[in-house]
């Protein structure tokens, strides 16, 4: 197993890494924004961006997620979420869970995990 870390990604917010490779298999940590006062679009696009350079850092990249799982602070932004999420994997549409939760780090409104091919 390999730990991941990019230097183009926000730093780490705890004891953990960016990813971790797993045979052919990249598991990603949660990617927020950065600007935490922006909207839930900007957030998202921001989580997406985020999560590409950590998945080219482990030598993979969006087209090859498999599964994302989506946390939201507020499931009422799930459509301006959703729209940011479909223009980002246009036609790759890698499975996907999507869940409201109590809280998210540093006040974020999306957080964004995946699972990919290397």
């Amino acid at each position: 197993m390999n730990k991941v870390f990019s230097e183009k990604a926000p730093a780490a917010i705890g004891p953990y890494c960016h990813a971790t490779v797993h045979g052919s298999l990249v598991f990603t940590s949660g990617q927020l924004g950065r600007d935490m006062d922006a909207d839930v679009k900007v957030q998202t696009r921001q989580a997406l961006e985020n999560l590409s350079v950590v998945l080219e850092a482990a030598g993979s990249r969006l087209s090859k997620v498999l599964k994302t799982t989506c946390f939201l602070a507020d499931i009422n932004d799930f459509a301006a979420f959703n729209e940011v999420y479909a223009e980002v994997f246009r036609d790759h549409k890698p499975a996907r869970s999507c869940f409201q939760v109590g809280a998210l780090p540093k006040g974020g409104k999306i957080e964004i995990e995946a699972v990919a091919e290397i």
